[in-house]
């Protein structure tokens, strides 16, 4: 509801920020649930002021499906779908009634929506709330998915992806002079698995800490292991290095803070943010080293070492201004016309959008959005178990930089907590700060976290927390989103048992 800033005086004396009007503590994967709800009560007011709660003429001229959508919703009951989102049916009602009349809505969502099982369905039903809405398109609405990094997004724009559109590679093809493989490539859980069966030889990484970020980490240790060669480029040690294939190589770099100077000049890049828009950023800090290269100069330098003679691209041009980097995106990425200018300029640029213009891109219809028909896929734990989720601590920059401090939930000097409602502890015959154990099964699998502080936390019943990446040990590789294949770190059932010390260990 509010935030208290812990480095000013006022933080410290109390003061604080408000953040909401209206908090709504949902179950694990109750998202599903809260909107259909929502989207009923909009449709009964709808229906008592025809034209004053739905956009009916944004519905009529830019999307399809709303008859059929509508029929849809007709299945599902209010008050089983209060149960299932874990609220009182009133305080959906008290949101609905907020945005009644709104038409300038934004909608954020980040992992809590996106690792569970169906995810993509979900930020689906998101989009037919803003549909039903007509709240796209426009100044001070839309959707807004919000990125653990500032080049989440800037990533795929640059088409760092496993599976790249004809049109995409024709277009390297085109501008490189050489013909791009075809053929579809790994994701992350795909790549795992790749590993462990043999299937991969080489595996090279541009930052990060893909050990600690991945799902199953013991089942990934094992993959990992079974390479030939592991390349990390990596600005800091980290975890993921100790563990590796046969040889493994790793190559320092330059941080994004850090000042890359090249032939004189202070370089900058590019990140690409959550709203679409594309900005410079330039460090600021003096390098650790003066031997430090930053990452365009290792990947050319390793091009020219490995490709010699059968290269048709000039990587020392490349390598030596971050300008021709950004005249070739111009060439292969739509939107990026003037780049070298228009990222200069205060505020960058935003790439091209299509709901901006009212256009939507769709298989059978073109330029208009389709509401979607999602199924209601209610989970619930067995009688022994719980509900888990992963989350953050306030000082943690992903799995490279984390401390042992969380100011937002009042821990300090510990990771390896579980945040319980006291009444499941008093259940369990826990005690606050006993250590215990927890156990996840799947496909006959189980997968253990041991040696864990239970910590009492306002949090719903029969649903706890625990730490990124410390939980990850308990996400089954095979356990993922549909259609996405995304892990889903935040929803995995558990049991959790006081802790037995096992032989040799504590």
């Amino acid at each position: 509801m509010a935030f208290k800033n812990p480095q000013t005086v006022k933080g410290v004396l109390g003061f604080s920020t408000q953040l909401a009007d209206l908090y709504l503590q949902l179950k694990i994967n109750g998202d599903m649930a809260l909107l259909k709800a929502l989207e009923i009560l909009l449709f009964e007011a709808e229906q008592k002021s025809p034209g004053k709660v739905f956009d009916h003429d944004f519905i009529a001229k830019h999307t399809v499906g709303y008859e059929d959508f509508i029929g849809h919703l007709q299945q599902y009951n209010l008050e089983e779908l209060a149960d299932a989102a874990g609220l009182p049916l009133s305080q959906i009602r008290e949101a609905a009634e907020m945005i009644k009349y709104k038409s300038r809505i934004i909608i954020c969502w980040a992992m809590g929506i996106t690792q569970h099982t169906n995810g993509v369905d979900t930020i689906k039903e998101i989009t037919n709330l803003v549909l039903l809405k007509g709240s796209i398109g426009k100044p001070g609405a839309g959707l807004c998915p919000v990125r653990g990094h500032s080049n989440v997004q800037g990533n795929r724009t640059m088409l760092i992806f496993d599976k790249p559109s004809g049109k995409q590679l024709d277009k390297l093809k085109e501008v490189f002079g050489f013909e791009p493989p075809r053929e579809h490539g790994y994701d992350v859980v795909d790549s795992i698995k790749a590993m462990h069966e043999g299937k991969l030889k080489v595996f090279f990484a541009m930052g990060g800490n893909f050990l600690s970020a991945t799902p199953d980490t013991n089942f990934t240790a094992e993959a990992m292991r079974k390479l030939e060669l592991t390349v990390n480029v990596s600005t800091k040690l980290n975890r993921g290095h100790l563990i590796h294939g046969e040889e493994s190589i790793i190559l320092p770099t330059l941080a994004r803070s850090d000042k890359d100077i090249v032939n004189g000049e202070l370089q900058f890049i590019s990140c690409e943010n959550s709203m679409g828009v594309v900005q410079k950023s330039q460090g600021v800090l003096e390098p650790i080293s003066v031997v430090l290269l930053n990452e365009t100069r290792i990947i050319c330098e390793l091009a020219k070492a490995t490709l010699g003679d059968r290269t048709v691209v000039d990587w020392d041009k490349y390598a030596n201004s971050y300008d021709e980097v950004r005249n070739l995106i111009e060439k292969v990425i739509p939107g990026c016309d003037d780049y070298n200018k228009r990222v200069r300029e205060p505020g960058g640029f935003y790439l091209p959008n299509g709901p901006r213009g009212g256009k939507f891109k769709s298989e059978k219809h073109a330029e208009k959005a389709v509401f979607s028909l999602t199924n209601l896929n209610r989970r619930t734990p067995a009688e022994d178990e719980y509900m888990l989720t992963t989350i953050r601590s306030h000082d943690q920059f992903n799995t490279t930089i984390y401390g042992y401090d969380d100011r937002y939930r009042g821990i300090h000097n510990e990771r390896r907590v579980v945040f319980m409602n006291e009444k499941d502890i008093e259940k369990a015959g826990f005690r606050t700060g006993e250590k215990v154990d927890l156990f996840s099964h799947y496909n006959g699998t189980e997968r253990a976290a041991r040696l864990y502080v239970v910590v009492p936390y306002d949090i719903p019943e029969r649903n706890v927390a625990g730490y990124y990446p410390e939980m990850n040990v308990l996400v089954p590789i095979d356990s993922v989103a549909e259609k996405s294949n995304t892990p889903t770190s935040k929803l995995i059932f558990v049991k959790i048992k006081k802790h037995i010390a096992l032989p040799g260990r504590v």
